[in-house]
């Protein structure tokens, strides 16, 4: 449980964040880079514990999202911002690409209106492409692909390293967060108090981007209820690392109205990822995974990559997406109640999420206000888990690898260990370092890890294993 500095009783901050999922962590870093003494809470034992911690990791264009929506907006807003600050934060970029495959004539002549879709979208630089060009650029595709679209920009990142960067940011400015942290109420009466199972906590303004809880986090606060989230279990199945000469390239289906379907598609890890499926389910908290599910998402990859065929699963997961009773981005402003609520963000979240920081504050409005002062952006730099770059186990010093799967070192658990914000549980060390992700998901690690971070963890290796059985 952390906070990153001292908080008196009556500290009264100019913003709670509800939730540190990606977008949480990202308007931490807007509201703070703008000068506002911001404070996040978060439920669960780690940023990311949510939603968050479960998608494809893909940096869309938006060239498919609806026309002249919030998401499109703010994805293309997200995304470019992603491109101004990553090498500065030293996260990954890797530009694979996309490929929107049609099996069929009838999904042929439907690429047609994606490229018209995109084209009116902003997004110039597609192509349709016949079967043989569409092999040429992907060579692993199976032959019975017919037509797709080529969408370049596309492009895939870590993430986790991402929004971790974003919040550590804040952090670096001032920023508070704490975690194992439920919001149990919320009063206004000219300032929010907030009633938490961490005290009590006062603030001018409220942001709520609790996701999955998100309707549920506008009730307990008092407010008019204005969509109702319905959680959508996506099921994965990561591929073994030898996957990777087979695929260099994000291949999407022609999308339906409910979803986007079923994707293959790299890694920043040196993976290939096939999911997610589209469940919708009432249970807010597990999203189990169901091994028929899984075998069908293996064969439906290898139809579509033949030489998919045979090659391991290293590890299957579900996620669930804060899905809500519309399509659209639930984005509401009610000024007279200092309160912002960032909802309904579905699959799309992890490229929006600066954009719908920058969006945030600007229904603040506070620097409009001169409430706040511009901060100058801190140095922070992420340690890199993707494949693209240098690793640590590949400089020396490294103390030993404890992860051989991973290649995670010593130095890198101890670094994040020591880091401004370090993991609450187990999985927020995954997330911070790769280890216990690889072939033998921590069956060889487990006990090393467990020595190296006791009395570091909330939620200790040995108490959160014994909880998942």
């Amino acid at each position: 449980m952390s906070t990153q500095r001292g908080m008196a009783p009556t500290d009264i901050f100019d913003v709670a964040i509800i939730g540190a999922g990606v977008v949480g962590c990202a308007a931490a870093r807007r509201f703070a880079l703008a000068g506002a003494n911001v404070i996040v809470l978060e439920k669960g034992a780690d940023i990311l514990s949510g939603a968050s911690k479960a998608n494809s990791a893909i940096l869309h264009t938006g060239f498919d999202a609806p026309s002249g929506s919030l998401e499109l907006e703010l994805v293309k807003a997200g995304r470019e911002e992603y491109l101004q600050i990553h090498e500065g934060l030293n996260l990954p970029l890797v530009k694979t690409g996309a490929l929107v495959c049609a099996w069929s004539k009838a999904e042929t002549e439907n690429l047609e209106a994606i490229a018209r879709q995109a084209r009116n979208n902003g997004i110039l630089n597609v192509q349709l492409v016949s079967a043989r060009e569409a092999l040429a650029l992907e060579p692993g595709l199976s032959n019975s692909v017919t037509a797709a679209l080529h969408v370049p920009d596309e492009h895939i990142i870590d993430p986790w390293s991402a929004p971790l960067g974003y919040v550590s940011q804040a952090i670096a400015l001032g920023a508070a967060v704490l975690r194992s942290c439920e919001v149990k109420s919320g009063q206004f009466d000219g300032t929010w108090k907030l009633e938490s199972s961490r005290g009590a906590v006062r603030a001018k303004w409220v942001v709520n981007a609790a996701g999955l809880f998100g309707d549920q986090v506008d009730a307990i606060l008092g407010l008019a209820p204005e969509f109702q989230i319905k959680p959508r279990k996506g099921q994965f199945v990561v591929l073994d690392k030898a996957a990777a000469r087979e695929l260099k390239t994000i291949i999407l289906p022609v999308p339906n109205e409910v979803t986007k379907g079923i994707v293959i598609c790299p890694t920043a890890f040196g993976n290939i990822l096939i999911g997610p499926t589209a469940e919708e389910q009432n249970d807010r908290l597990r999203a189990t995974v169901e091994h028929q599910t899984l075998q069908t998402l293996v064969a439906h990859g290898t139809k579509i990559v033949p030489g998919l065929a045979h090659l391991p699963v290293t590890a299957v997961y579900a996620g669930l997406r804060p899905a809500s009773d519309k399509k659209e981005y639930r984005v509401i402003n009610r000024a007279a109640s200092n309160a912002i609520t960032l909802g309904g963000i579905r699959s799309t979240g992890l490229s929006s999420a600066l954009g719908l920081a920058q969006y945030a504050l600007d229904l603040h409005g506070g620097m409009d206000r001169d409430e706040f002062r511009q901060n100058e952006i801190p140095n922070v730099y992420m340690p890199n888990l993707a494949e693209t770059r240098p690793r640590d186990w590949q400089a020396d010093g490294h103390g030993e690898i404890i992860c051989h799967c991973e290649m995670v070192t010593r130095r890198e658990i101890e670094a994040a260990l020591s880091s401004p914000l370090p993991p609450g549980d187990f999985g927020g060390l995954r997330r911070r370092t790769r280890a216990g992700i690889g072939r033998c998901q921590g069956f060889y690690c487990n006990a090393k890890l467990a020595e190296i971070t006791r009395g570091s963890l909330d939620i200790p290796l040995a108490i959160e294993r014994e909880y998942h059985k």
